[in-house]
């Protein structure tokens, strides 16, 4: 019998340094095995990142995950404290520049889901 999950979806942006967008792709481009084994561990499938350059030159990031575990807040919790996403964050933090109307101790802002289709 197949397992029956409670799919949440999650939008989330935030803006990339200018003078960071390579040094970013790169680093996604060969991805941490052990940050991907970290998401699946605590519940996140389908995670995407996007990137758009909007008309003004600036760069931000669009990011997509569903979560399908029972307890988001503890499992965000438990994968903010493994010291495998700690280090990926020190990379990654400083190509990026969180948005003012996040939450706090968030550094990326969560979007609102306006439309969905399954």
């Amino acid at each position: 019998m197949s397992k029956t999950y409670n799919i949440k979806r999650f939008g989330n942006v935030i803006e990339l340094k200018a003078d960071k967008l390579e040094e970013y792709k790169a680093l996604h481009s060969d991805s941490h095995p052990g940050v991907r084994h970290l998401l699946t561990k605590h519940n996140i499938k389908n995670y995407s990142i996007f990137l758009h350059q909007f008309d003004d030159g600036k760069y931000f990031l669009f990011s997509y995950f569903e979560y399908v575990g029972s307890d988001f807040d503890h499992d965000m919790e438990q994968l903010k404290n493994e010291p495998e996403n700690q280090r990926w964050w020190e990379l990654t933090d400083p190509c990026q520049i969180p948005l003012k109307n996040r939450q706090p101790d968030e550094q990326w802002s969560q979007m609102e889901e306006v439309y969905h289709n399954d």
